[in-house]
């Protein structure tokens, strides 16, 4: 293939990509496969000689999208969404077309520099203050180790980075049960260890509680353990759990602790005004990630975390040997000391793209929205015979149960999810399972969000 039928096929592929998603709604959301399924289609080894486009794209389209859950359907309540506008879309063919890699600043100005533009423009658009800074990730999993390791170094006077862990003190983090897995995984490939990790008893509302994390830090100093910085949790991916944010940091900040809040859903909800409520106070934290990827629109993988102060971040992260120094110029950015991995993508054009074509008043009609809308699915699925509510919505989640337990709810998740017309999952919460539903895919409508209840109570007794 060159240039000339990369043109043509450019072409082709923007055909094909406009009829899936007029199409999608006609689509079962989770492909209907067992597995093995997809593998069955393709050659054992590869091919010696070049193929026809033509036969590619033809096997393309006869084995990938129904072997595909489809992510941008409209009726996507699982999991968190991982949108993709179309604005979006159209920035990263145009960021893939010019196949730059924007390590540093003098490898990709333009990249570098719209960065920067655009975490400002997000941090405008959060309300967040004056004074943070930041940067782009893949996912929050990386932003939330970058803020880890961070933490590990500024405990350790950076002793960590030359030295190892071996005869250094043992670290401790604090986070609550709320918190998302990616904690769990910080910790682990930071070298401080899974067991360091202090899950902070919660509350009533499954905020974490500042007196148990007071306690928790003054026990282990007196162990002989170094307190390295807490994790707070606002949207927890169980079931939507806010801590007590403000309350949270005073308690790190009387203990000399630094704070890194995990925003990764909700923290597209804080463009409305209202919603500000329940992060109260995240202007005292020192790193906050969130992922525009999830409810903001734009295409994976695109997730933000701002800084109070770089420095410390940098001087973990930053690496700078002489064959990636920018002769003249030692103040200037180059993003790839902010973050684990080396060579970066261009992911700030299609934010750019998409809050240019979307404006932020667009953006915070469809959150609204999917906020409304969640919460009269969770009403009417409330007042089916023998479904329990069993966390009210949080901003757009919510999750429910059958009243006869688990097995039962495991039995509905099963048939709605096999029944292809909307697809949930589960989790558990106070002891029990639960069916999580999770309004937030991009082009949804009322009508589609109606369907969950209509698609529960039609399968409750089958």
């Amino acid at each position: 293939m060159n240039h000339d039928d990369l043109r043509d096929w450019s072409k082709r592929a923007a055909d094909w990509a406009h009829a899936y998603h007029a199409t999608l709604r006609d689509r079962p959301v989770r492909a209907p496969l067992v597995p093995g399924a997809v593998a069955r289609h393709l050659p054992a080894a590869p091919p010696e000689t070049a193929e026809p486009m033509e036969t590619i794209f033809a096997d393309f389209e006869r084995i990938v999208p129904d072997g595909m859950t489809h992510w941008q359907h409209p009726r996507f309540f699982a999991y968190f969404p991982a949108n993709a506008a179309p604005a979006s879309m159209l920035a990263e063919q145009l960021a893939n077309a010019m196949a730059a890699q924007g390590m540093l600043w003098q490898t990709s100005p333009a990249a570098t520099e719209v960065e920067q533009v655009m975490v400002d423009w997000l941090r405008q658009a959060l309300g967040l203050p004056d004074g943070f800074t930041g940067t782009l990730h893949d996912s929050a999993t990386t932003a939330t180790l970058s803020a880890v390791l961070t933490m590990r170094e500024r405990a350790l006077d950076w002793r960590g980075l030359a030295e190892g862990l071996s005869n250094l003190p043992r670290l401790r983090i604090y986070a609550s049960a709320e918190t998302h897995s990616s904690v769990d995984k910080a910790v682990r490939l930071s070298g401080i260890g899974q067991d360091n990790l202090v899950k902070i008893p919660t509350d009533t509302r499954n905020s974490m509680q500042p007196g148990a994390l007071a306690e928790a830090i003054t026990a282990d100093r007196a162990a002989g353990y170094l307190p390295a910085g807490v994790v707070l949790c606002a949207g927890g991916t169980s079931i939507g759990a806010f801590d007590r944010i403000a309350d949270c940091i005073e308690v790190a900040r009387l203990h000399s602790l630094p704070v890194h809040v995990d925003a990764a859903w909700a923290g597209s909800a804080m463009i409305c005004p209202e919603f500000r409520d329940l992060w109260a106070g995240v202007g005292g934290a020192d790193s906050i990630v969130f992922n525009p990827h999830k409810w903001l629109g734009a295409q994976f993988d695109c997730a933000v975390q701002f800084l109070r102060d770089p420095g410390s971040q940098i001087r973990t992260l930053g690496l700078r040997p002489a064959y990636l120094a920018t002769p003249g110029d030692e103040e200037i950015v180059n993003f790839n000391e902010w973050t684990v991995p080396l060579g970066r993508r261009f992911r700030a054009l299609k934010l750019w793209f998409l809050i240019r074509a979307e404006g932020l008043e667009g953006l915070r009609a469809r959150i609204r929205n999917h906020v409304a809308w969640a919460e009269d699915s969770a009403r009417a699925i409330g007042a089916l015979p023998g479904i329990e509510i069993v966390t009210e919505p949080s901003l757009s989640l919510f999750t429910f149960a059958m009243a006869a337990g688990d097995a039962a709810t495991e039995a509905l998740l099963n048939r709605i999810n096999d029944d292809g017309r909307i697809y949930l999952t589960p989790t558990r919460t106070a002891g029990r399972l639960a069916i999580r539903v999770q309004v937030g895919q991009f082009d949804c409508t009322a009508e589609d969000v109606a369907m969950i209840p209509q698609v529960v109570g039609e399968l409750l007794d089958k």
